[in-house]
């Protein structure tokens, strides 16, 4: 086997997944970068009062937890599609919590902001995500990210930091709170009715640095009616990671979900 032949068959290995991928093709490609996890505990019952019923919540040492991640998105692509121009790279910002549905956990998504609007309007369509259009913008200043994001639609949902890694890289120990944040192998949303969807997602596993930040604005949260525990939040980095999409299925049947 070639060099080429042996990197593509170990950078798509499902062999960690803790269950099988759905027997369906892949429909979306992507490149996450530069990204922050900055996650802040939340008590159970504040975290239940903003998180659908037919979402189980996760809790780690007794709490839950909200992240915030800003990351550069880029070679955005459907399958067997080259990029559509304008709309393979841009920056993105996640707000999210850790739930379970029929013994998967996964990543619930408060919202998602981001700088294209072809993306928003295309995600929203897909994947049923609460996608919104943001006036935003990364810089890689060498060692030290610079990002900045404010809502289009309510000026006052705002976000500007700087970040930069602050340890040497790591893979996360079994059962370390770091895996638990970040080896989740899929997404959840809800139709109109409240029906929970699973998107599952394939990327190798996650390498992760401590991370140091200055927050200078950060209302994500509060504007969305999220009361946190604690406003000091656990910080990490991580460099890169390449990212395949499924489509939506039903979380019990594996079945396409229209």
């Amino acid at each position: 086997m070639g060099r080429d032949s042996k990197m593509k068959r170990d950078l798509w290995d499902e062999s960690h997944r803790p269950w099988p991928l759905p027997d369906i093709p892949w429909t979306m490609r992507q490149t996450w970068s530069n990204l922050l996890f900055a996650h802040y505990p939340i008590q159970y019952e504040e975290l239940r009062k903003v998180v659908p019923k037919a979402l189980d919540l996760n809790t780690y040492d007794g709490m839950c937890w909200i992240g915030v991640v800003p990351f550069q998105m880029s070679g955005v692509r459907l399958r067997g599609l080259p990029p559509l121009p304008g709309t393979s790279a841009f920056p993105e910002l996640n707000i999210r919590t850790y739930v379970t549905v029929d013994g998967k956990p996964g990543v619930y998504f408060f919202s998602l902001d981001a700088a294209n609007h072809l993306a928003v309007i295309g995600a929203r369509t897909l994947y049923r995500l609460p996608y919104w259009f943001a006036d935003m913008k990364i810089r890689d200043r060498g060692n030290m990210i610079e990002f900045n994001s404010r809502r289009r639609s309510n000026r006052d949902i705002r976000f500007a930091c700087t970040y930069q890694p602050a340890s040497k890289p790591f893979r996360p120990d079994s059962g370390s709170f770091e895996e638990w944040i970040v080896e989740r192998y899929c997404f959840y949303t809800l139709n109109a009715s409240g029906v929970p969807f699973r998107c599952d997602i394939l990327h190798e596993p996650w390498t992760l640095q401590q991370a140091e930040v200055d927050f200078m604005h950060n209302t994500m949260l509060s504007e969305q009616g999220i009361v946190l525990e604690s406003e000091e939040p656990i910080l990490h980095f991580a460099k890169q990671i390449e990212v395949r999409a499924w489509p939506l299925v039903d979380p019990v049947t594996n079945q396409i979900r229209i």
